[in-house]
This record gives structure tokens, C-alpha cells and sequence, in this order.
């Protein structure tokens, strides 16, 4: 039986895998007592124990937990850390080459929610040339709560809240967001996107938004359209027409599902991908990941 385990599993991402790998029967996984959680002899022991180790940990203790690992386990790392890092292969596979090389990885980058959605629009259009590697672009992102972690989460439940919370927040505002390295660099661009991501009122669930001028676009609209629909058919990632007069951030909230559209216009187009900062934004893509390295259906223990 493949051994599983978490380090990290009392953080949201954590808690979300190991909800996930419940009831599996074909998986086992390696706990370790509560009190031991940050204990480097008790977390190296386990991480060498398992077939696979997910790091669902603060940035400077995943590259030390990285340090830990001297065995054959292989590593699902959700941490920033290692995203655009030598020797780890980034873990969205429906990205062009993406799937081949994650089949046989030891290491793999959990990508970044925010970022997900953005390379998933423009990593495609650079790729088949529709769209420059200098191109400079802009994305917005509206997210859930959820995406904050446990203290953002508790600070949007708490009944005694700030007033501020009762409307959509902007941050990252001196463009600095730690999303920036892997969006470019993901999608093949030599310069970052001006990015604002901004927070709002709700559990879970983002849309992030690419505006692109005609200018800039090599092709039309319909290219766009048509190299969605052949590169995204599905089952996790999937075109669908933009059809809504109003466009809902938490439609795909609770799913680990990513959905790519197109609206606007000739002149003016918007590149949009809707999916939950908590499923394919994070521990349903980790599942996945785990999924392919084992051999597995990539949509084994996912809800789409």
C-alpha cells in the first residue's frame, strides 16, 4: 500500500489533502504524534517512511524540509518555494509537456492559486505564438477568504469583525505578490503581469481575468477560442462559453475543476478561468499530482 504523508497538515491546504486521502483504501498515512509535529528527527523519519510527502509548509521551512529527504520519496511541495526552482517540475499538467514530465518527477511545485489561473489562460497563447513573450499584461483576481489561510479565515468568521470585511479588499499593492516569479516565468513571459488580486466575502471560489488589446494578439478572438477548446477538453480543465451577463467568483467553489472562457470583444478581449483557490488552486491539484505520479486516473479522489 502507498505510503502518504503530510507535513504541515494543520494548515488549511493540509487539512484539505488529508480530508481528500480519507477513506482511500488504496493510501496509508504515516501520522505523527501532535507534540512531534516540529520535531526534525520525527519529521525526517516519517518524510523518508513515505512513498510520497506532501509540504504544505511556510516557504522557508519547506526548503528545509526539502533538506530532510535522503530516500526515494517523492515530494508534492505546495509552498512557493520551489515553483521556479531547478530540479522540481511544476505541477499543473495540462500545461503544455507538463503531464510527461510529472510522471516520472521526485519533485514536484504545487502551483499557486492566483497564479494557476493566470498561466492557464497565457502559458497556451505564448506557447502557440498568438501572443509575444513581451507582451505586458494585466490580471485581476477576485478569491475567497479561504485563500488566507486559517488566520484570514478566522479574522472574516469572527462576529465581532472589522467593517472593512463587509466589502471586496484589494492587496499586494506594491506589486511585489509572491505569484509574480511563477506567473511569468510559468507562461513564458519576460516580463511579470501588473497583478491585483483582491479579496472579498466569501469562503472559496476565485475568477481571474486577463485583459488583452487586439494589438497584441497574433490571431483573433476565435484563434483563442479554438486553441482553448482543443488544449482544455477536459476532465479536471475545460472551455466553456461565456454565456452569463454577470460572472460569479464562487460558481466552481467546493470543486476541483477549472473552467477557461472568453468574452468581450474583437477589440478588446477578456481571457477568464473560474475554479476554487482550495481545489485547483491548491489541494485538489495536489491530489492530482499525486495521482499521476502513482499511476493513478488523474481525477482519483477529486470532486469535479
Amino acid at each position: 500500500m502507498t505510503k502518504i504523508f503530510i507535513d504541515g497538515s494543520a494548515g488549511t491546504t493540509g487539512l484539505r489533502i488529508a480530508e481528500r486521502l480519507d477513506g482511500r483504501t488504496d493510501l496509508s498515512v504515516i501520522q505523527i504524534p501532535a507534540e512531534l509535529r516540529k520535531d526534525p528527527e520525527a519529521r525526517r523519519e516519517a518524510i523518508n517512511a513515505a512513498d510520497i510527502a506532501f509540504f504544505c509548509l511556510p516557504d522557508a521551512a519547506a526548503v528545509e524540509a526539502a533538506a530532510l529527504v535522503h530516500g526515494d520519496t517523492a515530494v508534492i511541495d505546495t509552498s512557493t518555494a520551489h515553483r521556479t526552482a531547478a530540479g522540481w517540475d511544476y505541477g499543473f499538467p495540462e500545461l503544455f509537456g507538463r503531464r510527461e514530465k510529472l510522471a516520472g518527477s521526485k519533485r514536484v511545485a504545487n502551483p499557486g492559486c492566483h497564479a494557476s489561473g493566470f498561466i492557464a489562460l497565457v502559458e497556451p497563447l505564448v506557447h502557440e505564438g498568438l501572443i509575444a513573450p513581451d507582451t505586458a499584461l494585466t490580471c485581476f483576481s477576485v478569491t475567497g477568504y479561504s485563500g488566507g489561510g486559517k488566520s484570514m479565515i478566522a479574522e472574516y468568521e469572527a462576529e465581532d469583525r472589522a467593517p472593512a470585511l463587509d466589502s471586496p479588499r484589494q492587496y499586494a499593492l506594491g506589486q511585489t505578490h509572491k505569484h509574480l516569479k511563477e506567473m511569468a516565468v510559468i507562461s513564458g513571459l519576460e516580463t511579470a503581469p501588473i497583478f491585483c488580486p483582491i479579496v472579498s466575502d466569501y469562503y472559496s471560489g476565485m475568477a481571474v481575468t486577463v485583459p488583452l488589446f487586439k494589438r497584441d494578439l497574433r490571431g483573433s478572438t476565435e484563434d483563442i477560442r479554438a486553441l482553448y477548446q482543443s488544449h482544455y477538453a477536459g476532465p479536471i480543465v475545460r472551455y466553456t462559453d461565456c454565456a452569463e451577463p454577470m460572472l460569479a467568483a464562487n460558481t466552481l467553489s467546493g470543486k476541483d475543476s477549472m473552467e477557461i472562457s472568453v468574452a468581450g470583444n474583437k477589440e478588446r478581449i477578456l481571457l477568464i478561468s473560474r475554479f476554487d483557490n482550495l481545489g485547483k488552486g491548491a489541494s485538489g491539484a495536489a491530489i492530482q499530482n499525486m495521482n499521476i505520479l502513482l499511476g493513478l486516473p488523474e481525477t482519483a479522489g477529486l470532486v469535479l
